[in-house]
């Protein structure tokens, strides 16, 4: 591939019909940037370093449509260096270490300083991220990546080190509204020659419905155009027509997947049962498997809800069950109905902290005898030497506990539930206070 100058306009640029809008219309100054002012806006860090020309590797991580690409364009511009666009999803590494070596040739010649730009970057997997090192560490190029995932799942650690990764947001509404106005005003890159104009409600309508994505926005905008005779108006139902049901962005095996769930966790370990419906109806409307859903729902009534109310667990298998039993969409019901109970139900990961203790003891003390009266004694050789001998039998008991431990000796006296006030474990609060004043008082033996 040839260097090129985004500082340097191609003669031949043509900004007629056989380019998309979204492309056409593509900012080639910072005063036509629209968005992402926490990071571009003069007085800022990353604004200083591009007006003053020195621009390190940096990595982009932003939803689709934010202004990663132009970005990236925007800097080798004004910072008058060459510019290499390419995709992780149809570059190989080894035509990629061919115009480094040329960037490399080119730096020690002319000092000439390129920007390799890889959009998609976390497309390429460890070993192919792995190449970039050396080039990046010696300044062979400065490499400016793109993604729409978190760097910190899908991007190397050292690649991670010796770049700045900048977060992009999405645009709001005024943002799009500018974006497209603009477009449709343009004479020469835009629609403006078309004197096409947009129904103020329609312009509402796509602004919320761009989902915070300026190619997007301008892609149906476009679409639109084409329906329309020079001189017409983009309304509000013409656009509803073309958008039609927004599909629900959502990636079961990415990042949102994971936010998603956390979400619907912490909505439900904060007791408000509207948000908890909110993200599990936009899961189920994403594609998530429900199974999975009333997975997590069983774990979190087990962890989260605990013996503050035993029967949320209960109800999540039962849900679970019901969904079995009757499928999608009916049975996306009785997940709903999990989901309200478990967000209203008491709080008490007191069970939880208590198996996590009881399991540092084990790793801390191993493998200790267990006491002889609490031991399994089937024949009469193993009684004789002591096994089970002492053994009380509560049924039997004419008290309601009995006078003996269960735990080993050097550890007899650990507690490791602690239970809440909370719902039904205020019973068990009870019960273990009774209990543990009875062991007191009689010695524990």
């Amino acid at each position: 591939m040839d260097m090129f100058r985004p500082d340097q306009p191609d003669q031949n640029e043509d900004f007629g019909r056989d380019r998309p809008l979204a492309d056409r219309m593509r900012p080639e100054t910072f005063d036509d940037f629209v968005g992402q002012e926490r990071i571009i806006a003069p007085g800022t860090p990353l604004r200083n370093a591009i007006d003053k020309g020195h621009v390190g590797s940096i990595i982009f991580w932003g939803p689709p449509g934010t202004g990663k690409t132009t970005l990236a364009f925007l800097i080798a511009k004004t910072c008058k260096a060459d510019f290499l666009p390419y995709s992780a999803v149809t570059s190989t590494i080894k035509e990629l270490k061919e115009v480094i070596a040329l960037a490399r040739k080119r730096r020690s010649m002319h000092g000439a300083i390129t920007y390799l730009f890889i959009d998609e970057i976390h497309r390429f997997n460890k070993a192919q991220q792995d190449a970039f090192l050396p080039y990046v560490e010696d300044g062979s190029i400065i490499l400016i990546g793109a993604t729409t995932e978190n760097p910190s799942f899908e991007v190397i650690t050292p690649l991670l080190s010796r770049v700045r990764v900048y977060v992009l947001e999405r645009l709001n509404q005024g943002h799009i509204k500018t974006i497209l106005t603009r477009a449709l005003a343009d004479p020469v890159k835009g629609l403006g020659a078309r004197r096409l104009t947009i129904e103020p409600k329609g312009l509402d309508y796509l602004a919320d419905q761009a989902d915070g994505d300026g190619r997007r926005a301008l892609s149906i905008i476009e679409a639109a155009s084409d329906d329309l005779p020079d001189g017409g108006q983009i309304s509000y139902d013409l656009l509803k027509k073309i958008i039609g049901r927004r599909s629900v962005i959502y990636d079961k095996s990415e990042e949102e997947h994971y936010n998603l769930i956390s979400a619907l966790h912490k909505s439900l370990r904060g007791g408000d049962p509207d948000a908890a419906l909110y993200w599990l109806a936009r899961m189920l409307s994403g594609g998530e498997d429900p199974l999975y859903i009333l997975r997590r729902l069983v774990r979190f009534a087990s962890e989260d809800v605990g013996l503050a109310d035993p029967f949320a667990l209960t109800l999540c298998l039962s849900a679970t069950e019901a969904y079995r039993f009757l499928g999608s969409p009916e049975g996306e019901l009785a997940i709903a109905e999990a989901t309200i109970y478990l967000a209203t139900a008491p709080k008490s990961v007191s069970a939880y902290r208590a198996f996590d203790a009881a399991m540092d003891e084990v790793q801390e003390t191993e493998n200790l005898p267990v006491p002889l009266h609490i031991r399994n004694a089937p024949t009469r050789l193993i009684k004789e030497v002591g096994y089970g001998d002492g053994y009380i039998y509560p049924p039997d008991s004419d008290t309601p506990f009995v006078n003996q431990t269960f735990l080993p000796d050097n550890i007899k006296d650990h507690q490791y539930y602690h239970p809440t006030d909370k719902g039904r474990e205020r019973k068990i609060a009870q019960y273990l206070a009774a209990f543990r004043r009875y062991r007191a008082e009689h010695g524990n033996k």
